[in-house]
């Protein structure tokens, strides 16, 4: 990666040390002010009204009068969202049904890296990972989860289906305030027209809808940086502004405790957090103060208080942090998943999450000139870049940002002023843009949502019913390891065998998974024998035919079949999954 990602390095420090953005909030202090102080004050409002309108896209001449209130109304998407309170709420309702009609298979962390790890803490029974037995995962991620599990076992309500959705509605409350933060966010560095543009996009775009209410730690972590910025964003303009230190510090602070916290759930979050710190730290008057204070207090207690959990639930002194960074950054463990060209993230990977949104999100940034975090956005991109394994949810936490320049280029088209027939033309630009985006990302969201990759989820929900009906007695997955949720999805204390994918230490070394897909029928023979010793066995339709003699001779009989995908993503398509059950069981 070299400084071309970011620009040039004097200019991002320059625009984050800037007095103000032309479309930030203005506070004055209070106090007695002399006539020459007074008219020097209302020329700068006049230059910053000036710079305003600019900044919005209005032609470079004289700005001319805001629009009406009335006329601000026809083109703001809720213009009823006067508060945070109804914005919360609007993003709680929305949520929760965005966590409702999730109901396909993304990535296996969601539940082996969290719920199956949060079942186990919960019920006493689960199947922990290689990653876990290594030290490489802090608990306080999956406790969350246990918390919640626990409640549900008290009330009676451990049933499969709350087993299914609670865990994503319980998500769907820290994206709630994950998306309010972004739109105080965009309120705070810009103004309240490009904060409701903002949510707009945030709730629109296919990629947050998708992934934002899972349970995967990244999700976690995008909530919190979101909340973090707007806190330490908040400490910037009340410097600025003069207000009292306290003030600033305090927020400072939070943001440096929320910091943290998604550092101790995701410690590559520290990526984030250091360009971000160190930005800030440069135009610091205080810095001794900053670090050993503030820093350096805040981090150790958080540290400290993760580390002890950790060292309670395993049973060991394990440093999790330290073990993470040693595997994925060191020793490029994460390799062994696979890797991408050293583009991927710039040229596929955050393309494809932004999607239609991507040209407003560029138009933003050139006209709203807001380098520090489109700089964030560049950086987080070109760090990640280094790294072999590259995966879309690594780089979540920083769609937000694009999403609130993409709602920055559309408040700018909003703005509407001079002749009429202009105005009409620019309202018609607005609609189009805005029903291209809805049209794009809508059904795309719900397709992803609802059908691609689902068989994976439904065969686990239909398991689980059967299991608690004394209908399963054992359970073999023939299929690529963590291909399916487990224990947290079934509910239910029974002998269960997946296929090994351990990372060995020779390399070139096949795991049971790779055998299987490599073999099926040999594989099978020599592994596992007879397979009578199972009441059902689960694999996908491309390896059924490969198996067929070996499930027919033991007296298996197909019993269900559930359709997962219309493509194949990485591998041969798997279009359906299927579950064999012993003759004798049924």
């Amino acid at each position: 990666m070299g400084p071309g990602y970011l620009g040039s390095a004097d200019l991002v420090c320059a625009q984050w040390r800037r007095p103000a953005h032309p479309h930030s909030k203005r506070r004055l202090g209070l106090g007695l002010a002399s006539p020459a102080a007074s008219e020097k004050h209302q020329q700068a409002r006049a230059m910053s009204l000036r710079r305003r309108s600019r900044a919005a896209g209005s032609p470079p001449g004289d700005a001319g009068p805001p629009p009406s209130p009335e006329k601000a109304t026809q083109i703001r998407p809720w213009a009823a969202l006067g508060s945070d309170r109804r914005v919360l709420a609007l993003a709680l309702a929305f949520r929760a049904a965005n966590a409702l009609l999730v109901r396909t298979y993304f990535n296996p962390d969601e539940h082996w890296q969290c719920l199956e790890v949060a079942h186990r803490v919960a019920f006493g029974y689960g199947h922990l990972t290689w990653e876990w037995q290594r030290g490489l995962r802090g608990y306080l991620h999956p406790l969350i989860f246990a918390a919640l599990y626990k409640v549900l076992a008290l009330l009676h309500l451990d049933t499969p289906w709350f087993m299914v959705m609670a865990p994503r509605l319980l998500q769907s409350i820290f994206a709630s305030f994950g998306d309010l933060y972004l739109y105080k966010l965009s309120k705070l560095i810009f103004n309240g027209q490009v904060a409701q543009w903002t949510l707009f996009s945030q709730l629109v775009n296919w990629f947050m809808f998708f992934c934002i209410t899972r349970t995967l730690s990244n999700s976690m972590e995008t909530v919190l940086t979101v909340a973090g910025l707007y806190y330490w964003f908040t400490a910037i303009e009340s410097s600025k502004q003069q207000v009292a230190s306290k003030q600033s510090r305090t927020s400072r602070k939070v943001a440096l405790l929320i910091a943290a916290l998604s550092c101790a759930i995701r410690p590559t979050s520290a990526v984030t957090w250091l360009y971000v710190g160190v930005l800030d730290f440069i135009q610091m008057k205080s810095k001794c103060h900053f670090v050993f204070l503030e820093v350096i207090p805040v981090g150790s207690i958080v540290l400290a208080v993760t580390t002890l959990v950790d060292w309670w639930m395993y049973g060991s002194r394990v440093i999790v942090p330290l073990n993470f960074l040693k595997f994925n950054l060191l020793s490029s463990g994460g390799d062994y998943y696979g890797t991408h060209v050293f583009h991927w993230y710039f040229t596929q990977g955050f393309p494809s999450m932004t999607w239609t949104f991507l040209p407003f999100a560029i138009c933003g940034i050139v006209k709203s000139q807001e380098w520090r975090l489109s700089g964030l956005i560049a950086w987080v991109l070109g760090v990640y870049s280094i790294l072999g394994h590259k995966e879309f949810r690594f780089v979540l936490p920083v769609l937000p940002l694009a999403l609130m320049f993409s709602g920055y280029c559309l408040a700018a088209m909003s703005q509407f002023k001079g002749k009429n027939q202009h105005a009409k033309r620019r309202i018609s630009r607005l609609q189009l843009s805005v029903s291209l985006l809805i049209i794009t990302n809508v059904p795309m969201a719900l397709y992803m949502s609802l059908y691609h990759q689902r068989g994976t989820e439904d065969v686990m929900y239909y398991l689980s019913k059967e299991a608690h009906g004394g209908r399963v007695k054992s359970v073999l997955f023939l299929m690529p390891c963590h291909s399916t949720p487990y224990y947290s999805t079934l509910h239910y204390n029974l002998p269960m065998r997946l296929l090994d994918c351990t990372p060995s230490d020779n390399k070139g070394t096949l795991d049971e998974s790779d055998s299987f897909l490599t073999s099926p029928s040999e594989f099978v023979g020599e592994v596992f024998g007879n397979l009578s010793t199972f009441s059902h066995i689960v694999l996908f339709e491309s390896e059924e035919g490969h198996v067929m003699h070996l499930l027919l001779r033991n007296s298996f009989l197909e019993v269900g079949r559930f359709f997962h995908a219309h493509f194949k993503v990485d591998r041969d398509l798997q279009s359906s999954v299927v579950v064999y059950s012993r003759r004798d069981v049924l």
